[in-house]
């Protein structure tokens, strides 16, 4: 009879706590989708495609369909074998992965460009490790055939001037398709994607390669958008192009004495802005930035490779944006740049990332919602209002 009691009395006590835990369970499977897969797409939801216009002298919009849509983020540094640890790698590359797999879901861009330093320790990788790297790249920032994905050379992908060799950089361009001096014409636009590493101006032989390529580049476009100090005997030879003015995408901004105008959320730390820059470092030497204003008179430059965002106005008429990293590693708020783009116009709008304070803030308040929760349910917490009844009959019996 006792242990028919007992039996009855336990089975009630075993159910509620078997309900707690399958609720402790829902909230935790809860928070984890949250912050690790929705969080991507309430805040990418957010961001639209800026709109432009027909011409510079034309109000009406331009139909989509002869917009080209463009995305453009730098400075992944996929995390290599020496200096990775597994956990940064897990949680840095997952935020890149979901944060790139929803963008193309929700943006559906007809072009996506990646300006360098794509990996963190390409300059120096063993063949083992560059092909583990590029298998994560590939697994990580793969993209339907809707979509195409360019991607141009930084200095962490090679190496800086002094490291680059030239079997570094067959190997980049083996996999991603990449010259020194590439032109990309997609819906009459015309893009060049430049080798900084190259610009060093030293004569080495992979800098005069680069820049041979760049000069002959050069008369092309000058010769498609039919200038006239060209003649006609000189161009007429010349495979012709789009007339339209190129865009140019780099890894190193064009030359700046520093960050000290640059403004935003996202710019430099403030005590880093007065920071002056060194040449073929931080930014492209005086000398490498005019030759390619000369060589192009491009009506955009973007670039990478200080992880924080800046805009420039280069000769009073040259805008130069300076993409933001990617990764939650560099910056607490990483963003990429969306483009509306045609070959008279242009039309940017950066779209943030979900900051990494914010997702460690939900996790800490999950966590203390759930301790405050498991107490409650096993009797360890006191009611305030039980013991603030208890203070009072204390205080009446004294």
């Amino acid at each position: 009879m006792l242990s028919s009691s007992s039996t009855t009395v336990k089975n009630p006590l075993l159910k509620r706590r078997f309900c707690f835990l399958l609720k402790l369970v829902c909230f935790i499977s809860l928070v984890l989708l949250f912050c690790e897969f929705l969080i991507y797409y309430v805040v990418i939801f957010q961001c639209r495609w800026p709109e432009v216009n027909g011409g510079a002298h034309t109000g009406k919009k331009e139909p989509s369909a002869s917009v080209l849509k463009a995305i453009i983020l730098a400075d992944t540094h996929l995390l290599g074998e020496i200096k990775g640890h597994w956990l940064d790698k897990l949680r840095r590359e997952w935020q890149m992965e979901r944060s790139f797999q929803t963008a193309l879901w929700l943006l559906q861009p007809d072009i996506v460009f990646i300006l360098g330093d794509v990996f963190d320790e390409g300059k120096w990788s063993s063949p083992q490790a560059w092909a583990d790297d590029v298998r994560r790249f590939r697994k990580m920032f793969k993209y339907p055939v809707s979509t195409e994905v360019v991607v141009v050379v930084g200095n962490h992908d090679i190496g800086f001037h002094y490291e680059m060799t030239t079997y570094k950089l067959k190997r980049f361009e083996k996999v991603f398709n990449f010259t020194s001096g590439k032109l990309i014409t997609r819906k009459g636009i015309n893009f060049v994607l430049v080798n900084s590493v190259a610009m060093e101006g030293d004569g080495c032989a992979v800098c005069r390669t680069a820049e041979a390529k760049l000069v002959a580049l050069s008369h092309r476009l000058n010769c498609s958008q039919q200038k006239p100090n060209l003649s006609k005997k000189r161009c007429s030879d010349v495979e012709e192009l789009p007339a339209s003015e190129p865009i140019l995408l780099q890894h190193y901004p064009l030359y700046r004495k520093s960050d000290a105008e640059c403004s935003g959320e996202d710019s430099a730390p403030p005590e880093e802005k007065n920071i002056p820059f060194k040449e073929n470092y931080d930014v492209l030497s005086q000398e490498a930035s005019q030759k390619l204003i000369w060589w192009f008179h491009p009506r955009l430059v973007l670039s990478g490779h200080t992880h924080s965002a800046c805009e420039v106005l280069h000769m009073g008429k040259i805008p130069e944006i300076s993409v933001p990293s990617f990764s939650w590693r560099n910056r607490n708020n990483p963003s990429f740049i969306m483009g509306s783009i045609t070959p008279t116009d242009f039309s940017l709008q950066k779209c943030f990332l979900p900051y990494e304070s914010r997702v460690f803030m939900i996790y800490c308040a999950a966590g203390a919602l759930l301790v405050i929760l498991t107490l409650a349910h096993f009797q360890l917490l006191t009611p305030p209002f039980y013991f603030a009844q208890r203070l009072i009959s204390k205080h009446k019996a004294v």
